[in-house]
């Protein structure tokens, strides 16, 4: 009987997986440095088409403590301004935004909402806006961030709606209960925490 001569199979060195390893490293990292002007936005006539949005870390830098500021053309006392070199903050309560609980923007509120629609026109003409929502403590953590998101959100739609600005040109951000500005132990102090601040950066 003929006695087969079977080589055992020899295996790749290990330099060409090593090799391969790499030329995939490198595809990956070309592929990303393409893509990282990814939030450009594309394939639209609109003006606004060629403006890059603010990235979210841009907005961390805010200074909501800033000084108030005065503006002639905001005559509404309910409406809060402060600001810096960076940025300018406006400042809206949630009682006259939202009915209790709910989270749709109250026809009550179209008077200051246009004053703060004329401002930003105004001074801040095709700038990139954040408006933050915020909320007191009551009910959890978690439903709060959720329910100042929404109410944000419903006052960008109202910009967009109402006032003509581009949606790309608006972040919403959520604080919920994690800012406050007064105890949350009172009900003054509660009223005072839910709010809407619709932040311009400068030019």
């Amino acid at each position: 009987m003929a006695e087969l001569d079977v080589q055992p199979k020899q295996s790749r060195p290990w330099w060409i997986w090593l090799l391969l390893l790499l030329v995939v490293i490198g595809l990956i990292a070309l592929l990303r440095g393409c893509n990282k002007d990814g939030d450009v936005v594309t394939g639209s006539t609109d003006s606004t088409a060629d403006v890059k949005a603010v990235t979210l870390p841009e907005w961390d830098n805010v200074n909501f403590n800033a000084s108030e500021a005065h503006f002639e053309e905001i005559t509404d006392t309910s409406i809060a301004v402060k600001g810096d070199d960076n940025y300018t903050i406006y400042g809206l309560g949630e009682n006259i935004l939202f009915a209790s609980g709910e989270n749709e923007v109250q026809q009550s509120a179209q008077k200051q909402l246009e004053q703060i629609s004329a401002s930003l026109e105004k001074r801040f003409k095709g700038v990139a806006l954040a408006i933050y929502g915020n909320t007191d403590s009551t009910g959890s953590a978690g439903l709060n961030k959720e329910l100042g998101k929404e109410r944000a959100e419903s006052v960008k739609q109202w910009l967009v709606k109402n006032a003509g600005f581009s949606a790309d040109m608006i972040t919403v951000m959520s604080k919920g209960e994690t800012d406050p500005v007064a105890t949350n132990q009172t009900a003054s102090g509660r009223h005072m925490n839910r709010r809407v601040e619709i932040v311009a950066k400068a030019k």
